[in-house]
């Protein structure tokens, strides 16, 4: 790991709250920019309209004439967690809206590589369909959208991508990232676009006098999968987001979930009425996605769409062995990556300021998780490399960057300085996906490191930890720590509380050879205990440290105890 710059969030306006707000809750929230809980904790009701985002009239009257005319739809996802949320959405939402054909699809990311190709149209070409929808995707895919339409398929793109210099040829696209769309909030999940697209249609239907009662079925009963796959994709959560994911959280907790999900939190020793939104991230995501990653994406949407508890825990058992073997493989690959890194640079000052990693061993569905870990220990922009297949010279890579270097505009620049390098690209301003013949990899990671040079600066290659300040010795407390997990959900854009303290270390001790267990003393002598995850780096901790922590309550010994979940720690 990178070593970190500990930085205290400014101080920040007060806000007006109600007394039943703690104080330290409106600190928080208030660092955030939120000054009120309208702000802080933001209500469906307060959802941008879904007739703001471009294309979407268009987009509603192809989905109402197939219901009508009784087309087949065909819905076709991405093979990570926010296509396969988005993809079991789109099914149960049309379904719902009275949709009597709907059939999915998603490309194996072995066979067919990202998004639409025109390798998958012709396959699913034996489906037969009237109106293809794409979801979590199709924005880049001009080879695919031109295939199905030549086939004389309509086509509805959804997707939150970054569009390119040419928009496919699609009947519609809704993207609140595409040219033109003024539409307020540009971080909309895959599920998240897909689900306005459903509000929209509910709202167009209703006003056409579909539903006997008036209203229309309850879409609200769909948040758990936007919830999911909002967080999941790790898009930032700025108000409309938040409102979303937390009524889907709702959903989640009270056992409202369908059956598929109720299923992973289970076979995940989660408890579903403690749920949160790092549960969803860190045990519920990664286990739909590694059905993507080693395997067939198919599998998570199945378990998405089941109605049968009984097969829907066989199906969750299945995600989790995978998701074992996923780790496992992931931890080979990235201590090969240390290797490699550790090899190749012989002092920090020769480090350069972006790292193309590539093993011939390596597995195409791994190398994004590759590239975040080694993102985090080198603090650089990291792309991973494997072969499309074992033996191929054909490459995947998955990129991750640090603030302040928008990954996918750097491919860009990349492919408009050297047009023939890449064969495609697409993504984010954080994480991106790119192939490239293997012979170009040389020329692409010079082209690569170039552009980091020509627009990083060395000040950026720092990494920083936003810290919160200082707990007061009163607030050590089992009921601040319910209230700070209660009061999310928390993501990226708006950080999970973190708090930083200097603090002496009592005891310690190793678990698992890997972690470490601290007792630690506070300014005022109260003691505290600890856990630091990937902690023991083989020294023992010096006796008086600077640590970043989170409150957390102590599942273990349940009660009113407490835990500081450590993030970083330093000598003080």
């Amino acid at each position: 790991m990178a070593r970190m710059q500990i930085v205290r969030r400014a101080p920040a306006a007060a806000g007006q709250w109600p007394a039943q707000v703690p104080a330290l809750l409106q600190r928080v929230y208030e660092a955030r920019g939120a000054l009120d809980l309208d702000s802080a904790q933001p209500r469906l009701a307060q959802l941008l309209e879904p007739a703001r985002l471009q294309g979407m009239d268009a987009a509603v009257q192809l989905l109402a004439t197939a219901i009508a005319q009784h087309k087949r739809i065909l819905v076709v996802g991405d093979f990570d967690c926010d296509g396969a949320t988005a993809t079991a959405l789109a099914v149960r939402g049309l379904r719902m809206l009275g949709a009597g054909n709907v059939v999915h699809a998603v490309p194996n990311r072995i066979e067919h590589g990202y998004g639409l190709s025109v390798g998958l149209v012709a396959e699913l070409a034996a489906l037969q369909p009237d109106l293809l929808v794409t979801v979590d995707h199709g924005i880049a895919c001009l080879p695919g959208v031109t295939a199905a339409k030549a086939l004389g398929w309509q086509v509805l793109v959804t997707d939150h991508h970054l569009a390119g210099a040419q928009l496919p040829p699609a009947d519609a696209i809704v993207n609140p990232n595409q040219p033109g769309c003024g539409f307020p909030s540009k971080v909309l999940a895959g599920v998240g676009v897909m689900f306005y697209v459903l509000l929209a249609l509910r709202a167009h239907l209703r006003a056409a006098g579909a539903f006997a009662d008036g209203k229309g079925p309850d879409l609200g009963v769909l948040l758990d999968l936007v919830a999911v796959g909002t967080v999941a994709d790790l898009v930032p959560l700025d108000a409309n987001n938040r409102a979303l994911v937390a009524a889907g959280l709702r959903r989640l907790r009270a056992g409202q979930g369908c059956v598929g999900l109720q299923a992973l939190i289970a076979t995940s020793r989660r408890e579903a009425h403690k749920l949160s939104a790092s549960d969803i991230g860190f045990a519920l995501g990664p286990r739909i996605n590694a059905a993507g990653r080693l395997e067939d994406m198919a599998l998570g949407i199945e378990l998405l769409l089941s109605d049968d508890p009984r097969q829907a825990q066989d199906i969750a058992q299945t995600l989790e062995e995978i998701n074992s073997e996923r780790r496992a493989v992931q931890q080979q690959m990235t201590d090969e990556a240390e290797s490699a890194v550790a090899k190749a640079q012989l002092g920090t000052a020769e480090v350069p300021m972006a790292a193309c990693l590539f093993d011939a061993d390596w597995h195409p569905g791994v190398v994004g998780l590759v590239a975040s870990k080694m993102k985090d220990r080198l603090y650089r922009p990291v792309i991973a490399f494997a072969p499309a297949e074992p033996g191929s010279t054909m490459l995947r890579g998955s990129a991750r960057s640090i603030a302040g270097f928008h990954i996918r505009d750097a491919l860009a620049a990349v492919n408009a300085a050297q047009p023939r390098l890449m064969e495609k690209f697409g993504g984010h301003a954080m994480a991106a996906g790119l192939s490239l013949p293997l012979e170009h990899l040389a020329a692409f990671t010079a082209a690569f490191q170039a552009e980091a040079a020509r627009t990083l600066q060395p000040h950026q290659l720092q990494a920083q930890l936003l810290s919160d300040g200082e707990l007061a010795e009163g607030e050590y407390s089992a009921g601040h720590a319910r209230a700070l997990r209660a009061a999310g959900p928390w993501g990226q854009g708006f950080e999970e509380p973190l708090f930083d303290g200097c603090f002496v270390v009592a005891q310690w001790k190793v678990l698992k050879e890997r972690h470490l267990k601290l007792v630690l003393r506070t300014p005022g002598g109260a003691s505290l205990n600890a856990i630091w995850f990937g902690g023991w780096q083989g020294n023992a901790p010096s006796e008086r440290m600077r640590i970043a922590y989170r409150l957390a309550e102590d599942d273990f010994r349940g009660g009113d105890a407490i835990q500081l979940m450590v993030e970083y720690a330093e000598p003080a």
